[in-house]
Formats: C-alpha cells, sequence, structure tokens
C-alpha cells in the first residue's frame, strides 16, 4: 500500500484561534492535505480539501466563512489536479473517509461521482443540524448524491488492519483520523483537526475554533497514546510539517 500526500490548498487565519498568546492582528497560514492510499483493494482518499472555485471567489462558495479562512492556495492547486499528477482522476477512487465535513476537508467531495463516503455518525448529524451554517456546515461541500456510511467507533476499512478510523472528537462532534499500517514507512496516524497544529498536542493547547475542550483533551490523550506505540503523526494545519512531508507522485509505502 503507498501513501500520497496531495495539496488540497492553503489558508490564512487569525493565529489567535489556534496559538492563544498571539497578537490581535497576527495571521498563520496553514495548508491544506488530503491523503491517497492505493491499498490492494481499492483507492482510497482521506479528505478531499477546498473546492477549486474558491481560488477565485471564495465568498460565492464559502459565504461568511470565507472572511475568517482566507484561501491563499496556489492557482489551480487542488486534490483534482494532485490525483491528476499521479495518473488518477476522480472516477478511479473507490472510497472517501471525511475526517470531518468543514469546507476545507470536503470541498471536492462532489467531484468523487463513483464513491462511497465514509463518515461519523455524529458528524453527520451535526451537518444536517438546524445551526449547521454556523457552525461552518455547508451543504453544498457534503451534501451529495454518492452514497454515505456512518460510523460510531472505529471501523477497518478492508478488514486487513492497514487502514483503521480512530474516533477523534473534540473539533467537531464526529471527527475522525485514520491510522495506516504502511510497509516500510510503519504506521501513520492522520489527525486532521484533532490536531491542527503540533504545538497543539505538545502543549495541550485548546483552539478557539473547538466544539468541546474536554474531548478535544481526551482526544489529545489517544492521539499521545498512539504516537507513543510508534506512528508518525501527520497533524491537520502545521506549516513546518508540510515543508518536511513527501508530497504527489513521491509516496509513503
Amino acid at each position: 500500500m503507498k501513501m500520497h500526500v496531495l495539496n488540497g490548498g492553503r489558508l490564512r487565519m487569525k493565529s489567535r484561534i489556534y496559538v492563544p498568546d498571539a497578537e490581535r492582528d497576527e495571521t498563520i497560514e496553514l495548508p491544506v492535505a488530503a491523503h491517497l492510499f492505493r491499498h490492494p483493494s481499492g483507492n482510497v482518499l482521506f479528505d478531499t480539501g477546498c473546492h477549486p472555485s474558491v481560488e477565485t471567489d471564495a465568498e460565492a462558495r464559502w459565504g461568511s466563512l470565507a472572511r475568517v479562512m482566507n484561501y491563499i492556495g496556489q492557482p489551480e492547486v487542488n486534490v483534482v489536479s494532485g490525483l491528476a499528477e499521479i495518473g488518477l482522476q476522480p472516477d478511479d477512487i473507490d472510497l472517501v473517509v471525511n475526517s470531518h465535513f468543514h469546507p476545507d476537508h470536503c470541498g471536492c467531495n462532489g467531484f468523487f461521482r463513483k464513491a462511497s463516503f465514509i463518515c461519523h455518525e455524529a458528524e453527520l448529524a451535526s451537518a444536517k443540524a438546524t445551526d449547521a451554517a454556523a457552525q461552518g456546515y455547508l451543504a453544498a461541500e457534503w451534501d451529495h448524491p454518492m452514497p454515505i456510511e456512518t460510523v460510531t467507533g472505529s471501523r477497518d476499512i478492508f478488514g486487513d488492519n492497514r487502514l483503521v478510523t480512530i474516533p477523534l472528537p473534540g473539533h467537531t462532534p464526529g471527527m475522525m483520523g485514520m491510522c495506516a499500517a504502511l510497509e516500510k514507512t510503519g504506521d501513520v496516524l492522520l489527525v486532521s483537526d484533532a490536531v491542527s497544529l503540533r504545538r497543539n498536542l505538545d502543549r495541550d493547547e485548546v483552539p478557539r475554533n473547538a466544539w468541546n475542550a474536554d474531548d478535544l483533551v481526551n482526544s489529545y490523550e489517544e492521539v499521545r497514546r498512539i504516537e507513543q506505540a510508534g506512528a508518525m503523526v501527520i497533524c491537520g494545519h502545521d506549516a513546518a510539517q508540510w515543508q518536511n512531508l513527501r508530497k504527489g507522485v513521491d509516496a509513503y509505502e
């Protein structure tokens, strides 16, 4: 099995959302990632990044969220174009696992018309709630005709313990990570926004955009447990870590 790290865009936000002692006007740049797994039983995407249209008119797609998440990604750099660079089209994707349904993590969902989708039961419920838009859920990003299967705990995707979802609530009610067992690299834990920045985990910092602080701190403990067992943790938006990851055709095995 191979893991390809794909560029899903880039955001600029207020640093104080993630860094408690940051100056009021300080900003932080946040890479957006998706991960492709080429498993013998199918091609699996973990998250799908930002929709390509936000490059030119983020407010048309995201509404008022575009004033909080300022899109600054490179032109024509998104998950679909990243797949094309490694010889795949959207119809080649068999399964999409969404960590959660915020726009920078499920923006390209609609392109994968032949795929099935997996998310946590609590996440789908939150995305359908009456106050969903106020919580950052936009139906245009996640509500598509493709089948969505919900899970309540961990899910072994192909029954061989090589791709396993991990509940990591706190950032959202149904936030999920995924642990991948790679032959050469070893275990890799994708934590998405359960740990947006590595410093949040190291310092037990709770970002201001967390849904539930207690749940998030408990999820930090689960991440540490898996890391201490030998897994490499890939955070959701850590720019320093992103710079050092292999990307695109340069896969982890």
